[in-house]
């Protein structure tokens, strides 16, 4: 119902009676005042006067209601521990593929190797939850998928010039601006489900502490809807992976890659390496080259570009 009232309120650029909004909704006048009041509760600023009313300003919050056919797929919390935790129960319950648990903050948001991920309001925090009925060796491939998708809708959206480092941030000129952890279970050998958390700085100022990010309020100098980012990647991805091929993703995910040809550090739970970064093989290993020649395939791990130029051996 509150999708309803608003479609019709940003239908009308002027005052609508609430007898209007009753006819076109067959509920009573009095739910439709009660339906309002919890929309001007829910931080919509609607202008109540004795002909009716008019929805003057929305607030960029990702409601459910904001996704029309995809509002039942979102999942919205002002905060929340962590996204992650909440969408792997959902998971494990048996919830559609590309549903989202969202959040404006979490407090205990986390990135790859059990770092924080501060969660600033007016960043874009969430976990999608996939089903691609895939064996676990493709697994990495749909990670990619949904950094390329993401990557694509930001730069075609915001025209800025964002790239993809191995295994799955988003970097605007060596800053990071969106940074992605993956969790998955699996049923004999086949993906149940590959739940993706990304955090996205859109209109927050990342943290002086983290010198090397960025927001895109920053690069820009305005502010964007988290609500209409939401939307273009869910349509994007669920686009591309309906017509996905498998043997393409890596390759699309190249065309938008930072990482070949730079030095790297590739930090492991177990070790450290250092090397040029080389190449990324069909699984999404990321070939380096050690100082010694030796070239060396890591699966896993926090990659660390240094951006000066890059030479190794043929």
């Amino acid at each position: 119902m509150k999708a309803d009232i608003l479609n019709i309120l940003r239908s009308r650029d002027g005052v609508i009676s609430g007898e209007a909004i009753r006819e076109q909704l067959d509920i009573s006048r009095v739910s439709v005042w009660k339906h309002i009041q919890k929309l001007q509760q829910a931080g919509y600023t609607i202008e109540s006067t004795p002909k009716g009313y008019r929805l003057i300003d929305s607030p960029d919050i990702p409601y459910p209601w904001e996704f029309k056919e995809k509002e039942f797929l979102i999942h919205y919390f002002p905060e929340i521990e962590s996204t992650m935790d909440t969408a792997r129960d959902l998971a494990r319950n048996g919830c559609a593929p590309f549903t989202v648990v969202v959040a404006d903050r979490q407090k205990n948001g986390r990135g790859r190797m059990k770092r924080v991920w501060v969660s600033e309001a007016g960043g874009l925090y969430m976990t999608i939850v996939l089903r691609p009925q895939v064996p676990l060796s493709y697994g990495m491939r749909h990670m990619f998928a949904v950094s390329v998708v993401l990557c694509r809708v930001i730069r075609e959206w915001t025209g800025v010039d964002a790239r993809v480092k191995w295994p799955n941030d988003i970097l605007v000129d060596g800053q990071k601006l969106c940074g992605m952890l993956s969790e998955m279970e699996t049923e004999a050998d086949m993906v149940y489900y590959l739940n993706v958390g990304i955090g996205v700085n859109v209109n927050n100022d990342p943290p002086t502490d983290e010198p090397n990010c960025c927001s895109l309020r920053q690069l820009t100098g305005r502010s964007w809807s988290r609500k209409d980012l939401l939307s273009r990647f869910m349509t994007a991805l669920k686009d591309y992976l309906s017509h996905m091929d498998l043997g393409q993703v890596v390759s699309d995910w190249k065309t938008l890659s930072s990482t070949p040809g730079k030095p790297v550090r590739i930090v492991m739970p177990d070790q450290t390496v250092e090397g040029i970064a080389i190449d990324v093989d069909d699984t999404g290993g990321l070939i380096i080259e050690l100082a010694d020649g030796i070239r060396k395939t890591i699966l896993f791990g926090d990659c660390f570009e240094q951006h000066e130029p890059a030479t190794h051996h043929p």
